[in-house]
């Protein structure tokens, strides 16, 4: 079937398709994957049983027709709520960002998040639908496993200091491509972020005891504080102080 008969019956599928939300209950299905779809103001209209669960509630009612900013403890909530009006002034789509999730519990969760806007007919933004789904056990069946394993080590032990890419290469006898490929596949993350996720997690433990932000900052292998500061928030959503201060409440 050629392109334009594949867009054909499209068209003609969805034309047929009572409830352009059909996905709703599949992705009910999915414990570890948040699922919705917000309006132009950023409210959910749609969401999953997951997302449901996350944010401590017990009916999808609680949500619906609510931002981030009125569901999410500051200011978590206000951090994602700017996220949302980003894509819906027409910024570029948020594809597998890690970000690291403070559950109601308190329990942090490492998830991918993607977002990406909903257009109309003419084009113009209605909306926005997004997934974040929680980081995967790492595949110790791949064949290439334990040469990445050596590499993923090198992080855990060094990450500390500079890890430049061709060095963790070497320590997988690998190429920098080669890497890149096997970190995907079995981590399902690139060799960076885990990086950056081996780091923060080292700070959001240290971020619960007596360290100034600057010597954590230090420890965790950034060169001054304001870059762990931008590289915290761009993770988590907010500056290490103020998830300081939501954790030790």
């Amino acid at each position: 079937m050629d392109t334009a008969k594949r867009g054909g019956a499209r068209l003609a599928l969805g034309a047929h398709i009572a409830d352009v939300f059909f996905a709703e209950p599949l992705f009910d299905a999915l414990p570890d994957v948040v699922f919705f779809v917000k309006d132009a103001q950023g409210r959910y209209v749609v969401v999953n049983q997951t997302l449901v669960k996350r944010c401590g509630l017990k009916h999808k009612d609680a949500l619906l027709g609510r931002t981030s900013a009125e569901v999410f403890a500051r200011p978590f909530g206000q951090s994602y709520l700017a996220q949302d009006e980003a894509v819906l002034a027409g910024g570029a789509e948020i594809a597998d960002q890690l970000e690291l999730h403070l559950y109601p519990n308190r329990d942090p969760g490492w998830c991918l998040t993607r977002k990406t806007a909903l257009r109309d007919a003419s084009g113009a933004i209605v909306g926005l639908t997004g997934i974040s789904r929680d980081l995967a056990m790492e595949d110790r069946k791949n064949s290439a496993y334990h040469k990445v394993a050596a590499a993923a080590r090198l992080i855990q032990e060094r990450y500390d200091q500079p890890l430049p890419l061709p060095e963790l290469a070497r320590t997988a006898n690998m190429s920098v491509a080669q890497l890149e490929r096997y970190f995907l596949r079995i981590y399902q993350l690139t060799p960076r972020q885990v990086i950056i996720k081996t780091r923060l997690d080292a700070a959001s433990r240290m971020l619960a005891g007596e360290a100034s932000v600057a010597d954590i900052a230090l420890a965790c292998g950034y060169g001054d504080h304001s870059a762990f500061t931008r590289q915290f928030r761009a993770t988590v959503g907010v500056t290490p102080t103020q998830y300081r201060r939501v954790t030790l409440r």
